[in-house]
């Protein structure tokens, strides 16, 4: 059946910083073509490079803060300063279209989703082999002073405690492996049956004399 017959739903891959997240999302929407990465919105000023509505919808404060009250946002949280959200009505269109939509989102923008969006949320969350490990990686980036890699280190240990809250939990020992892991994540929840309605119908005939 093509994608057309089913709803989409929303991957969700959170990560602390340094585990492998952004690796593991370039991998997935390269392997999977009915995969498409979410463009959230920001206040932030874009970077060089960045284009609007590929990396970013880019609004002012008081743009992003009318969208939040009318309802306009699926889920938005304020990070060092500035607002991140997910605007509703691109995801909504693909979701009813087919499409599966990746999500580069927090343990909060996950529970904010799963309540706009119940029933259409797949969480994954990936850990690091080791504290020890993910400190290494974050040094290894050679861009963040020791400051700044200790702030990231006690951001990391927040977001590791709410691993609980997502439904499905990969250490992230070697990258194939963990890319190999969530796209099975993926596939499994494409055949759930609340996910084709079609399905009724099809077993319907198979079944008549």
């Amino acid at each position: 059946m093509s994608n057309e017959t089913r709803r989409g739903l929303c991957l969700v891959l959170a990560a602390p910083s340094g585990a492998g997240k952004s690796s593991v999302s370039r991998a997935l929407l390269a392997q999977e073509p009915a995969l498409k990465l979410s463009v959230s919105a920001t206040t932030r000023q874009p970077r060089p490079g960045e284009q609007e509505g590929v990396h970013y919808f880019f609004r002012s404060m008081e743009q992003f803060l009318a969208m939040e009250a009318g309802g306009e946002m699926l889920e938005s949280a304020e990070v060092f300063g500035r607002r991140y959200g997910t605007p509703r009505a691109p995801v909504e269109a693909a979701l009813a279209a087919g499409q599966d939509v990746l999500f580069d989102i927090d343990w909060q923008g996950h529970r904010l989703l799963q309540q706009a969006l119940p029933g259409d949320v797949v969480g994954v969350f990936l850990l690091p082999p080791s504290l020890a490990e993910l400190e290494r990686r974050l040094q290894g980036r050679g861009q963040d002073s020791a400051e700044e890699i200790a702030r990231r280190m006690q951001a990391a240990r927040d977001e590791i405690s709410h691993w609980q809250d997502f439904g499905h939990v990969l250490v992230n020992h070697d990258f194939d492996h963990t890319v190999a892991g969530v796209r099975a994540i993926l596939q499994a929840a494409r055949c759930a049956r609340l996910r084709q309605p079609w399905l009724e119908g099809f077993v319907g005939r198979l079944l008549q004399p």
